[in-house]
């Protein structure tokens, strides 16, 4: 009779055990599933230009470091919520051969060679980030942009442009789709443009210089990203309201 009691303890407890180490695991998930909501994403952030190509704006301003401390910035927020990010150049330099001479030359091999590095890492998401600059000086506002060829572009566009929208209280202009960025049509994975701001406009190149002005646009993207991934339905349009 004890031996049997005893028998029937044990089993009792090993049924109980496993469903307490079941619950503790579903808890574990659960907690790693909110707290890190880009894990598994591999997403390739794309600084634009590098030396010895400056891009646009003057010398102090130029849109390569601008856009490599934005990318920077970005790829903080982005591993902190459980992503794997892997950024195109990773110091300020093109990624053209050293001695390759001439402007064109080194813009062809260095924009064949980004879009061989985003293609062959199977990534998830692609965000290009550059700045913008015009002869004229009254244009200003950051902006993204898309190739519609996979229906997260347009869907990611339009969130980070809201965020933005909200976040840097300077800009009024809209998501927008274009058919000439090499890279967007090249990429093999949902993919968005972003142009920071007008280099060109003085008051808006002195805020893109400040890292606060900075963060706030890598903020606006991650958030707009994050938003892509946690509430927006497949196949649905997301609210930009």
């Amino acid at each position: 009779m004890k031996k049997s009691i005893r028998f029937l303890v044990f089993i009792t407890g090993s049924v109980l055990l496993f469903f307490l180490f079941q619950y503790q695991f579903s808890i574990y998930n659960t907690w790693d599933s909110w707290s890190l909501p880009l894990s598994g994403k591999v997403i390739i952030v794309d600084p634009g230009h590098g030396y010895p190509d400056p891009g646009a704006g003057p010398e102090g301003a130029f849109e390569k470091d601008i856009a490599f401390n934005i990318s920077l910035l970005l790829r903080d927020y982005l591993q902190e919520a459980g992503a794997l990010v892997i950024l195109t150049r990773e110091d300020d330099f093109d990624l053209a051969d050293k001695g390759l001479k001439g402007y064109s030359k080194r813009k062809t091999q260095d924009l064949l060679r980004r879009v061989e590095l985003i293609n062959k890492t199977d990534g998830d998401l692609l965000v290009s980030v550059h700045l913008n600059s015009l002869p004229s000086p009254k244009w200003s506002g950051a902006q993204t942009f898309f190739y519609p060829r996979f229906e997260e572009n347009k869907q990611l566009a339009k969130l980070i442009q809201k965020e933005m929208e909200i976040n840097l209280e300077n800009t009024v202009r809209h998501a927008k789709a274009i058919n000439h960025v090499y890279v967007l049509k090249e990429a093999e994975m949902p993919s968005v443009l972003i142009e920071a701001g007008f280099l060109s406009h003085p008051g808006e190149r002195e805020q893109l210089k400040t890292k606060a002005y900075q963060d706030k646009i890598a903020a606006s993207i991650y958030q707009g990203i994050l938003r892509l991934y946690t509430e927006t339905p497949k196949g649905k349009e997301p609210s930009t309201e």
